[in-house]
């Protein structure tokens, strides 16, 4: 396992102890002076990871794109998550990250269209992408982190 996979593991695992050790109603709740809750930046990751690894390489994402659509950038959460949402998305924690790593192996990641992050990093292959994606998921943990102060 490269570093990035390795990375980006050690991230999912402490986002699925977040989902585990937090109530649904926790899960749930925008604490004063947030926009999003935990469970939305939990989605927001695997939302993200989607659109800028395979979307950007021309690829069929391996979520729906309602999915994408509930957690993209510039979202926030719409009601409340349901117990079998919930489950969707601590199975889909994994679920991408082992077939990002599998596919990214495989070598199925052969065109890449150039995008500026919103932070002023220029992505121009799927290595930028994946390296980005674990420092997107760092700030995501930093307010995650920040918001289970409050719930």
């Amino acid at each position: 396992m490269s570093s990035v996979f390795k990375v980006q593991k050690t991230i999912r695992e402490i986002l699925l102890k977040i989902l585990d050790n937090h109530s649904l109603e926790q899960l749930n709740k925008i604490p004063a002076g947030y926009s999003n809750n935990l469970i939305w930046n939990v989605a927001h990751c695997i939302s993200s990871q989607q659109v800028l690894v395979y979307k950007l390489s021309g690829l069929p994402t391996l979520v729906s794109d309602q999915f994408i659509d509930k957690y993209k950038k510039g979202t926030k959460p719409e009601g409340d998550v349901s117990q079998s949402e919930l489950d969707e998305i601590r199975a889909l924690l994994f679920s991408t990250l082992d077939k990002t790593e599998k596919d990214v192996k495989d070598g199925i990641f052969q065109n890449y269209t150039t995008y500026m992050t919103s932070m002023g990093f220029e992505l121009t292959n799927v290595q930028d992408a994946l390296d980005f994606v674990n420092y997107h998921e760092g700030i995501h943990t930093g307010i995650i982190m920040s918001i289970r102060k409050f719930v």
